[in-house]
């Protein structure tokens, strides 16, 4: 379990204060602030889905409908003991929760795109009865309403309108000459819910009535007049009934509330549930956040990281942030330990921070501000150690604190944990230091835990350089600008730039220089190698970078080239196929003309003719199949209730049966029942025969042999379609008598198609069918 100290550390507090800001309630913000890592892959992906099913409702223009409420907690606990009755003020705060709870029903409704979310809030009703009820019985201010029965109405009105009559009658009493005299003003107003006008005390006498209160300065008496009294009095009880109806209302609902108080409870939860995600969407929005993927392996992956906190600030500077990119313990890099080095103020340690803050939101379920190719590992603890441990009240040094630190630090670490320790081994006598940092690193890497480290001595460079699993990383900087650069590269040590930086900023130049020889030779010429192997890391990411521009554009070229090629190859196969098709017609003409010359040859030798013709046909045929190689269907794959493509049709059709003896398969297409060669049949293309539409009770059963053809709801051009391939499979098969199928109707169709048959090559006479045929609805066709 991830600590508050690692919490603490990495500022995930104020990342939960900035999402905290997009709730709507109080109890959705202290949610929203006692988040921690999930403990479970499974958890952190369901909150991951539920975030993004509410962002994409937002990119599809319906947005979750969620508006300010209050914790309608202690309202509850307050009305579930038996006989309790809520104040008015308190039941108003139970209108807006119920009313976001009926907009989020009416918006979850019916709607298939949104599982996680419906898991969540689905079940949601906002209780419209009591809604309504406490709409009309209660207003904003916590008032009850007129309408909150009728007897409150009845009542209410009475009162009205006897106050109106007494306030007449006072008006009245004031403007009288005989009473007016004796009065020490004109108004009329209230004293202790009475009404009263203004009686000068020396003339209280003069006035009928009585006194209910005396000014300030004794000077005024305010009486009730005798003549009001009843009527105050008939006033007084019908306010007392207001207010018995007001408490009977108010116990009423307070009853209703208790009895759905469960309910309600959950459906409050499931609120602030919603709302604690809608705001996780907001702040990824703004941020514009991904969903990365975690891992078991204890690897992590950043790609286009950057800080959130850096990165909002930096949004409303209009400034942009440098990405990091960093892979430690993937199969690309197995290395689990990696040591940053580079110059101060270089971003070494915002490069820690940014690890460990995305991995915390990460595993709390919230989308990071990196790439979604990013990779965070399933950790169990992440042990931070960040900043200056000096504590006065325990006499801590710098570097006691951070030994302390580390030492808990060893005892807790694991292979599914994440060490960030920065400056390591600073604090005390430089190679002591280093000599500590590389035993320190050395038992971390062996407990198999992922490390991140980052520090300034140059002792500890070799080490992780020698050690497997071991990488160094650094910082770039600009020698030329001597300005950082805030890019993390992987695979060599950087320099701390002191002498460069400590000149550029006006050290003087004697110090400068008495610096430089205090360094030594061998130092020297460590920083001039490091520099050198920079350089040329530098020209060989350079060198890469052109090769993959020029891959880049090789590889686009070789597409388009592609494309070019597929094009005219489409192209040269369309123009072939519709030169065949065009043949094929010309052959079926011409097997039709050849029958009506070959009527009066022999039988024999008319078949003769037509197996020369069917020949040819079987030949282009295999011609068009040819060129769409990918469509041929093996016998042996065509099975009773398959559907294929009917080449000779041009749409799908349903198998009947199979004859493998003479490899031809029997197909029925809308009400179109045919014979054809296997040769003929290709894998289905969606292209379904028109079915026939019915017309009313005209429809006459389609009968399964394959020596009727109906035509009953058909359209002229369609039928007369349907009736030439008809014709010639039955010919083909040696009939003599076929039954055409088209109905009585207005006789328009019937017309069609005995006009058509009376003039086609094969057919020999026509007749109407008999009762028991069909009558006029079908006609009997005597084949040549």
């Amino acid at each position: 379990m991830i600590d508050n100290d690692a919490l603490r550390a990495l500022e995930f507090n104020r990342i939960l204060q900035t999402i905290a800001a997009f709730t709507h309630s109080e109890p959705s913000a202290r949610v929203i602030r006692e988040i921690a890592p999930l403990p479970a892959r499974a958890q952190i992906e369901e909150r991951f889905g539920q975030v993004e099913e509410i962002r994409r409702l937002h990119q599809i223009g319906v947005p979750l409908r969620i508006a300010a409420f209050e914790d309608i907690a202690p309202l509850l606990a307050h009305v579930r003991p038996e006989g309790a009755v809520l104040d008015p003020r308190d039941l108003v705060v139970l209108i807006p929760v119920l009313e976001v709870l009926t907009v989020l029903s009416r918006q979850f409704a019916y709607r298939t795109d949104i599982p996680l979310l419906q898991e969540v809030g689905g079940f949601v009703t906002g209780f419209p009865e009591i809604l309504e009820t406490l709409s009309h019985s209660i207003d904003r201010e916590g008032h009850i309403l007129d309408t909150a029965s009728k007897l409150l109405f009845e009542l209410r009105t009475r009162k009205r309108n006897l106050t109106a009559r007494i306030r007449k009658r006072l008006e009245e009493i004031v403007r009288e000459k005989q009473v007016a005299i004796f009065l020490q003003d004109d108004f009329i107003t209230q004293r202790n819910g009475r009404w009263v006008i203004p009686v000068r005390m020396d003339s209280k006498g003069m006035v009928q009535g009585v006194v209910h209160d005396v000014s300030g300065s004794g000077e005024t008496a305010f009486m009730e007049p005798i003549e009001i009294i009843s009527l105050a009095n008939e006033l007084e009880n019908l306010i007392a009934e207001v207010k018995v109806e007001e408490i009977r209302i108010v116990r009423e609902i307070s009853r209703w509330i208790r009895e759905e108080a469960d309910g309600i409870e959950r459906e409050f939860e499931a609120l602030v549930k919603l709302d604690c995600l809608y705001a996780i969407s907001v702040f990824a929005e703004r941020l514009g956040a991904e969903i990365p993927s975690i891992g078991e392996a204890a690897a992590i992956r950043l790609v286009q990281a950057r800080h959130p906190l850096l990165l909002l600030l930096r949004k409303e500077k209009g400034e942009e942030v440098v990405p990091l990119d960093l892979t430690l313990g993937t199969e690309r890099d197995e290395s689990t330990t990696m040591v940053i080095t580079g110059p101060n103020a270089g971003g070494k340690t915002i490069a820690l921070k940014t690890t460990g803050l995305l991995l915390l939101m990460a595993l709390s379920g919230i989308p990071v501000s990196a790439a979604s190719t990013s990779t965070f590992p399933l950790v169990d603890d992440l042990l931070v150690d960040i900043g200056d441990e000096q504590s006065i009240d325990s006499s801590l040094s710098t570097f006691s604190g951070h030994i302390s630190t580390i030492s808990r630090f060893l005892r807790r670490a694991g292979r599914r944990t994440l060490v960030l320790l920065d400056e390591l081994g600073t604090g005390t006598e430089p190679l002591q230091g280093a000599a500590l940092a590389c035993a320190i690193l050395n038992d971390l890497r062996d407990q198999g835990s992922l490390v991140i480290a980052t520090t300034h001595l140059t002792e500890i460079v070799g080490f992780v350089h020698k050690s497997t699993g071991m990488v160094n990383a650094s910082m770039d900087f600009d020698r030329e600008r001597l300005t950082p650069l805030y890019r993390l590269r992987t695979g060599l040590p950087g320099q701390s730039h002191a002498i460069e930086i400590a000149r550029r900023y006006g050290l003087p130049e004697r110090i400068i220089e008495f610096a430089t020889g205090m360094l030594g030779r061998m130092d020297t010429e460590f920083h001039e190698l490091l520099a050198e192997l920079q350089e040329q890391r530098r020209l060989q990411h350079e060198a890469l970078e052109d090769a993959e521009k020029i891959r880049r554009q090789l590889a686009e070229e070789a597409r388009r080239a592609a494309d070019r090629r597929a094009a005219a190859e489409q192209e040269r196969r369309n123009a072939l196929e519709k030169a065949l098709q065009e043949a094929r017609q010309v052959v079926q003409d011409a097997r039709r003309e050849a029958r009506g010359v070959l009527d009066e040859v022999k039988r024999e030798k008319r078949r003769e003719a037509l197996k020369v013709l069917d020949e040819r046909e079987r030949r282009i045929n295999g011609q068009l199949r040819a060129i769409h190689p990918e469509e041929a269907l093996p016998a042996g794959e065509i099975g009773v209730g398959d559907t294929v493509f009917v080449t000779s049709l041009g749409y799908d059709a349903q198998v009947l049966a199979v004859d493998q003896r003479h490899e031809r398969v029997r197909v029925k297409a809308g009400a179109l029942e045919i014979d054809v060669p296997m040769a003929g049949v290709a894998p289905r293309r969606g292209k379904a025969a028109r079915p026939a539409p019915r017309r009313g009770k005209q429809q006459v059963e389609e009968p399964e042999a394959e020596s009727r053809l109906n035509l009953v709801g058909l359209r002229v051009d369609d039928a007369i379609s349907r009736i030439e391939p008809f014709l010639n499979h039955a010919s083909l098969a040696g009939m003599s008598e076929v039954t055409v199928i088209h109905g009585v109707g207005t006789g328009a169709l019937m017309r069609a198609v005995r006009e058509y048959l009376d003039s086609h090559p094969l057919v020999r006479e026509l007749r109407s069918g008999e009762q028991a045929e069909g009558g006029s609805g079908v006609t009997v066709v005597t084949l040549r």
